[in-house]
């Protein structure tokens, strides 16, 4: 397969960054072929705005929206986001790696979304009519790729448990998997999560090294996460909720998987 990570440290020298080129060469040295998108390394520019599109009509007024779709649609993007879509394009696997910060990814790879998932590409694509309401939610562009995410976090496993204070693991991910990977296509496999990251001495990397070796060894045959498609039946359309008989007396996160 090819497969695409894109990581976001800051330092080479963390545990993220060992995990990094860990996977690069259990990836390789499986037969895969490896692309990395260092964000920091690459001193990816986060922010999405006017200067994303440099084609665009001087002192008009910006809409990132509609301004992203004529940039898409005309070739006009700035070269940093178009090479990244072509990342995407090529990858068969996609790894987003990131340190949970304050309850999400840091705002560096949420701005690597924001700019590279531009419309016409990752989202504004297909029919909207009163049967189907575009590809997205198990449609899309990205439709047939794998992605996973591999998380570091400081808090204990409890702390994100069904009952922990942080809330459950799956739903502080619930916005970047179901929202960010399912939304334009991507089956999306459980994520692989460490915790209590402060803690870990060199039987502790070893043992979490290993277990992630395993995960990535099934890259192409773990079983993805069963979100419900959008278009399948599940929902009423145009309003896109869950019809009566799916999930009944079950709300939030939970009730959007099978």
């Amino acid at each position: 397969m090819n497969v695409l990570i894109v990581y976001a440290h800051p330092e080479p020298k963390s545990l993220n960054g060992s995990l990094k080129d860990f996977s690069v060469k259990r990836l390789e040295r499986a037969g895969h072929v490896v692309q990395v998108s260092d964000l920091y390394a690459m001193n990816w520019k986060a922010s999405l705005d006017a200067d994303d599109f440099p084609g665009r009509q001087a002192g008009a007024r910006f809409d990132p929206s509609l301004d992203s779709k004529h940039a898409f649609e005309n070739g006009s993007q700035s070269q940093d986001i178009a090479l990244e879509q072509e990342k995407l394009r090529w990858a068969d696997a996609v790894i987003l790696q990131f340190p949970l910060w304050w309850f999400s990814m840091p705002a560096i790879l949420k701005g690597w979304v924001e700019r590279v998932y531009a419309y016409g590409f990752a989202y504004g694509v297909g029919e909207h009519s009163d049967t189907r309401w575009g590809e997205r939610y198990g449609e899309g562009t990205l439709a047939g790729k794998r992605a996973m995410l591999v998380v570091t976090t400081g808090g204990w496993e409890s702390h994100y448990g069904p009952r922990g204070i942080n809330g459950p693991i799956d739903d502080i991910l619930f916005p970047i998997q179901h929202g960010i990977l399912y939304y334009p296509g991507f089956d999306v496999l459980p994520p692989f999560v460490i915790y209590r990251t402060s803690r870990i001495d060199e039987a502790k990397y070893a043992e979490a090294r290993d277990a992630l070796g395993q995960r990535l060894d099934a890259l192409g045959t773990t079983a993805p996460i069963p979100f419900l498609p959008q278009n399948g039946g599940a929902y009423r359309i145009p309003a896109l909720t869950l019809r009566d008989e799916i999930a009944p007396g079950r709300t939030g996160f939970a009730a959007h998987v099978a």
